[in-house]
Parts: structure tokens; C-alpha cells; sequence
């Protein structure tokens, strides 16, 4: 009578053995490469995509040299986030 795991190539079973054990490890790992693979590949600067994204002063400042917004409404943006900045921080 077969019991435990024989038969599916982790015991002797099938005669695979080691060539069973081998193959599970080696699925193992191309699994977690696949899957890291796959979780990065929305970036073009993979692991380096994971730091700090833009300020919101950043995209202002990139929002009004684009044009989109006029001088008046930059500087009061500008003002807004500095104030709420410094609510936050004390």
C-alpha cells in the first residue's frame, strides 16, 4: 500500500525521486521570478519606481510652466500648500 507522498515524485514511488524533488524546486522558483517579474513591470525604473513619487509643490510647479494654470492661481496654491504643510507638521 502507497502512502505519505510516494507517487508523486517525492518518494520513490514512480522511481522520479530526486528528479521529482528537483522539479518542484525548480517550479518553486520560476513561480517567485515570474511573479516579481510581473509586479515590476509597470515601471520603467523597476525597484528604483518604488521611492518618493512627485510633491505636490513638484506638480504645480510642473502644471503652471505647461500653462494650465495662470501666475495668481499658482502663487495662491502655492501659499495653500505651504500652509497646510506646516498645520501638519506641528
Amino acid at each position: 500500500m502507497m502512502g505519505g507522498m510516494e507517487g508523486f515524485g517525492f518518494g520513490g514511488g514512480m522511481g522520479f525521486g530526486g528528479l521529482g524533488m528537483l522539479l518542484f524546486w525548480a517550479l518553486v522558483i520560476a513561480g517567485i521570478v515570474m511573479l516579481a517579474r510581473w509586479l515590476f513591470a509597470g515601471s520603467s525604473a523597476g525597484i528604483a519606481a518604488l521611492g518618493r513619487g512627485k510633491t505636490a509643490l513638484e506638480i504645480l510647479g510642473e502644471r503652471y510652466a505647461r500653462g494650465e494654470i495662470g501666475k495668481e492661481e499658482f502663487e495662491q496654491r502655492k501659499r495653500d500648500l505651504r500652509a497646510s504643510r506646516a498645520a501638519s507638521t506641528h
